[in-house]
């Protein structure tokens, strides 16, 4: 048993020591130069956010809603294509931004539960069912 410890032992060692050796970040080399983490990023999110644009635009009340108005599909496509990387950032992030009809339900929902309190309370008299 002690010669199994003796040859796996520094095996183990010698596992643990370059386990725990990290690697680092280091630029990735292309055939144009070198990339940047940030800049590998800064793709990583570009893409995102023109994914994230035609997931919208192809939604079927979206598209009804640019016929309707006259816009050709085809020429949509092709202008998402041509945004820069900061336009399509913007765009996403105003994407984001804009209400899709939840704030509506929660503002409605906050209007009635606090009513409802005030029934309770006795400082109202909205609701029937509270008596």
């Amino acid at each position: 048993m002690k010669k199994l410890y003796r040859y796996l032992s520094p095996l183990l060692i010698l596992a643990l020591l370059l386990g725990s050796v990290s690697v680092s970040a280091a630029p990735v080399a292309t055939g144009s130069g070198l990339v940047t983490t940030q800049a590998a990023l800064s793709a990583e999110r570009t893409d995102a956010d023109r994914e994230r644009i035609q997931e919208i635009l192809s939604r079927a009340d979206v598209q009804e809603q640019l016929i309707a108005q006259g816009v050709d599909l085809a020429e949509v496509d092709a202008r998402v294509a041509a945004l820069s990387d900061e336009e399509a950032r913007q765009m996403a992030d105003q994407l984001e931004q804009l209400p899709a009809g939840a704030s509506a339900v929660g503002a409605l929902l906050l209007v009635f539960v606090i009513l409802l309190v005030t029934d309770i309370l006795g400082l109202t008299n909205v609701f029937p069912f509270t008596r």
